[in-house]
């Protein structure tokens, strides 16, 4: 793969080679790489090698070569972001993961799960199904929509844990709001109060630096696929070595008695690919200059606040040192249903070819950025000139 190392590129120019290395449609506005990440071209073929393979001898790729080919796939995992290869295992998202930890406890009546306002909404609907069915509370720690400092969000959280609590899941980088969270603080704050808790960092890998033993979390999660440039569904899960023995996936297989890792290698059956092309997906991040790709966003990002805040007369929901290649904005004199959001990111899309996550949050209009290689600065600039009559419509 070419090296398309940010190094010499500004906020105020895109590298066209850069935007030629994804297959994007050049027609639209993409500013919503959070969501779903976009794949290389390169990780894409790399991809579709994986599967022709696979159709050479479906029998023997899975009866013979899947079940080392996995556990070496783990290994870079590894090398990237802390622990050994047997720590890591491979999921379809985040939040699978998460429904893995929560199936693998043994929750009773009385027990309670304490999590955030900022909750991603799929995980936090999987949380308040499992809690009904075993009869566990499930508590939120409210976050302001806006915060100030890490101080405040540990603070809240704190207020929220008590001696029913068996569980906490906190969001690493929040999705509706993109806060970083001090995630290895709160981790130290369960840990003192003898609270297991599970961070969801389906943000974090490739968009912020990412050692994640030395967080302190019994259950660490995040997707290869959104910063990380890995084919949609490639999610992994860290698990502590004293929690490996409980942790089994959602879907039970011939695995499941196995242990751990035996366990989430193999699910049945299923394409393996997004997990056997991490380390193509590694290689390519890194060919677009890891480290200063990161701190690259991170500042593309922070020029675009700049930008969409006085534009659009709006606040951005954390101060820059909790913010990483994404931004979401608060229209604080603009309420808004689900619905209404809704058909507001549907316009955008449909009429004006423009890809930005809208939403409600507190009650009020929102929306969130992402800054990728591919974006430059006049695409924050472009924004607000459509945006601006639909804000305020």
């Amino acid at each position: 793969m070419t090296n398309h190392s940010p190094s010499d590129l500004s906020p105020n120019t895109r590298k066209p080679e850069a935007f030629a290395a994804f297959e994007l449609d050049p027609d639209y506005l993409h500013l919503n790489h959070g969501s779903f990440g976009a794949v290389p071209r390169a990780v894409r073929v790399a991809q579709d090698r994986i599967r022709a393979e696979i159709e050479r001898n479906p029998t023997k790729f899975y009866g013979e070569d899947l079940p080392p080919m996995m556990r070496a796939m783990a290994a870079p995992v590894a090398q990237r972001f802390g622990g050994r290869s047997d720590d890591w295992v491979f999921c379809e998202n985040a939040t699978a993961a998460v429904s893995s930890v929560l199936h693998s406890l043994d929750l009773k009546p009385g027990d309670e799960i304490v999590t955030t306002s900022h909750a991603y909404g799929a995980v936090l609907k999987a949380m308040t199904l499992v809690a009904a069915r075993r009869g566990v509370e499930l508590k939120l720690a409210a976050i302001p929509p806006i915060v100030e400092s890490d101080d405040e969000v540990v603070e809240n959280i704190a207020r929220a844990l008590g001696p029913r609590t068996r569980l906490l899941i906190i969001d690493h980088i929040t999705s509706a709001t993109a806060i970083i969270f001090p995630a290895a603080r709160i981790a130290a704050l369960a840990r003192a109060a003898g609270i297991p808790i599970l961070i969801d960092g389906a943000h974090a890998p490739g968009q912020i630096a990412l050692d994640v033993p030395s967080l302190g979390a019994d259950w660490y999660t995040g997707n290869a696929h959104k910063w990380l440039f890995a084919p949609r569904g490639c999610g992994l899960l860290w698990t502590a070595p004293s929690r490996q023995e409980l942790t089994r996936p959602a879907v039970l297989s011939h695995g499941t008695d196995h242990g751990y890792t035996d366990a989430f290698d193999w699910v049945g059956t299923r394409d393996p690919s997004p997990w056997l092309c991490f380390d193509a997906a590694a290689r390519a991040h890194d060919g677009f200059g890891g480290p200063e790709l990161i701190a690259h966003n991170n500042e593309l990002a922070e020029h675009a606040v700049l930008e969409l805040s006085a534009a659009l007369n709006a606040r951005v929901t954390a101060p820059r040192a909790m913010r990483g290649a994404m931004a979401t904005f608060v229209l604080e004199d603009r309420s808004i249903s689900e619905a209404a959001a809704l058909a507001l990111r549907g316009t955008l899309s449909k009429t004006h070819r423009v890809m930005v996550p809208v939403h409600g949050f507190g009650g009020r209009l929102c929306f969130r950025i992402s800054a990728q290689i591919y974006n430059d600065l006049g695409d924050y600039r472009r924004f607000p000139e459509i945006a601006r009559p639909l804000f305020r419509g």
